[in-house]
């Protein structure tokens, strides 16, 4: 199992020795390459050009690195090169060797997330990656993935005797999205959010967010609408990408545009330069506003240029909370580029997305909200009348402790329990546990209160300063409602079963504010 923790974290000196070692069949030559001088070294190694020439300074005094006025190709002036001493080079054998053995984490053909060493990255990714560019990566991105259309072709393993135009280029980048939602557990009730989607896609309105609580069937809907769909008879050009922590804005562009048909290894279909949008080499920035500007002349293609016709593409993020507010630029990018394009936007989030504002959603017409809640009681006796039970189960009773999450009704259907331990281990776990003390104070104030809590009075009886947590908010745990705060039903069950003095208190601090 991949760590979730990994990080890559290269000494400036490093990048540069290992630089010059990969450069070192250039050493004493008259005439020699861009990648030698010092904006090359800054580009290669992601540096700033005065950490470059402060590094090399050092270096030189050191005896690592000697100093030349040379001829670059392609330039008209001659300028300052540096090169590899003697000592330099058994310098820089040992620092490779530390090197090769750093941990990175990659996504490989199938989509599993690997830690392996760093000389290994390139033959599993079947790249033509040099150490130094593997590392750069790993540091400004996080995970490298198979098939990133950014890496070139792929590159097939010489025993495999390919047959020429066999090979099919960038072939694995699938493994960072899929062409449709994952299979998943069956569809209960949600007739009335069914009809809002199919209501939203019928119209003209660019981008539906879908949003609710951890577990709550977001993706199981969004699954079964989708099959439905294509059931139906409808052309679906789907890319489905499940936004993981450490994922990133470059690695949903770079999957969008391998979706669309867009690859390094043929100019043909890039007529309007959108893959030159990317930042190609690690650390450098990506200019999203080129892209959007690239990637709208491609989908519209106006000079009619393109071979085959770009297809209407449904894109589907999953999981875009995970993404954090560094990936709004990127969303407001899509957004721009799905009003003016056929390109539909389907996101689905545990929180409330910032990359667009109210007038978006009730007066421009761009976005669609849907806040997906527990299962109704009505739904929930349904699904129950189809269970196969010894005994009669209590659907008031499953309603009232997990304010109708269908997760409860699935454990339930499993093991027969109304409160299964894995409900409630699930509640803590993806909840409860990763809430900053003061955020489950609250909750746990409100959970002993018998009626909605004014903020004022909330935030006085657990000494809470501020104004209303927007974590809580967006993410559903606590509603503000006209009378007060409250707080989901599936939570104020579950920090009811805690007993003990911390509750008593509670209860009577709560409680004699009503009083």
């Amino acid at each position: 199992m991949a760590a979730s923790d990994a990080r890559v974290n290269v000494a400036v000196s490093d990048r540069i020795m290992v630089h010059l070692w990969e450069q070192d069949h250039q050493a004493d030559h008259y005439l020699v390459s861009f990648e030698m001088t010092r904006p090359g070294i800054a580009e290669v190694c992601a540096l700033h050009l005065p950490n470059v020439s402060r590094t090399m300074r050092e270096l030189v005094t050191d005896g690592l690195v000697s100093e030349h006025t040379r001829a670059i190709r392609g330039e008209e002036r001659r300028q300052k090169t540096w090169q590899l001493t003697d000592e330099g080079r058994l310098e820089s054998r040992k620092r490779i060797e530390k090197l090769r053995s750093t941990n990175v984490l990659i996504r490989n053909k199938k989509g599993k997330l690997l830690e392996i060493r760093a000389d290994e990255v390139s033959s599993r990714l079947q790249t033509g990656l040099t150490l130094l560019q593997v590392l750069m990566h790993a540091q400004h991105e996080g995970v490298l993935n198979f098939g990133d259309i950014r890496f070139g072709a792929i590159i097939r393993p010489e025993e495999k005797n390919n047959n020429p135009g066999s090979i099919s280029l960038l072939s694995g980048a699938h493994s960072t999205y899929h062409i449709r939602p994952p299979e998943t557990r069956d569809v209960h009730g949600r007739s009335l959010e069914k009809k809002a989607i199919d209501e939203w896609y019928k119209s003209e309105t660019p981008m539906f967010v879908l949003s609710g609580i951890a577990g709550c069937g977001k993706t199981t809907l969004t699954s079964f609408w989708i099959d439905s769909m294509i059931s139906s008879g409808k052309d679906i050009h789907a890319m489905y990408y499940p936004c993981q922590p450490w994922d990133s804005s470059l690695g949903i562009a770079t999957s969008l545009l391998h979706r669309i048909g867009i690859g390094s290894d043929d100019k043909l279909s890039d007529p309007y330069g959108v893959l030159e949008s990317l930042p190609l080499k690690p650390g450098a920035s990506f200019n999203i506003d080129l892209f959007r500007r690239r990637l709208i002349a491609h989908l519209l293609d106006e000079k009619e240029i393109l071979e085959v016709k770009p297809s209407d593409l449904f894109v589907i993020l999953d999981d875009v909370h995970n993404i954090g507010p560094e990936g709004d630029h990127l969303f407001g990018a899509l957004l721009q580029i799905s009003e003016v394009t056929s390109m539909r936007l389907f996101l689905i989030s545990r929180t409330n997305l910032a990359f667009y504002d109210r007038r978006d959603v009730h007066t421009r017409g761009k976005v669609e909200e849907l806040i997906l809640t527990g299962l109704t009681l009505e739904e929930i006796v349904d699904w129950i009348d189809q269970l196969n039970l010894p005994n009669d189960a209590p659907a008031e009773e499953i309603y009232a402790a997990t304010g109708g999450h269908p997760l409860a009704v699935e454990l339930l259907e499993i093991y027969g329990n109304t409160l299964h331990r894995d409900w409630l281990r699930f509640l803590d776990e993806e909840i409860l546990d990763v809430l900053p003390h003061d955020h489950r104070e609250l909750l746990a104030f409100l959970a002993v209160a018998e009626k909605p809590v004014p903020w004022k009075t909330l935030a006085k009886v657990s000494q809470f300063n501020g104004k209303p947590p927007t974590s809580l908010l967006e993410r559903g745990l606590m509603l503000e409602l006209e009378d007060g705060m409250w707080l989901h039903e599936a939570l104020r069950s579950r920090l009811l079963r805690e007993v003990g003095t911390s509750l008593e208190e509670r209860s009577t601090k709560i409680n004699q504010k009503f009083d």
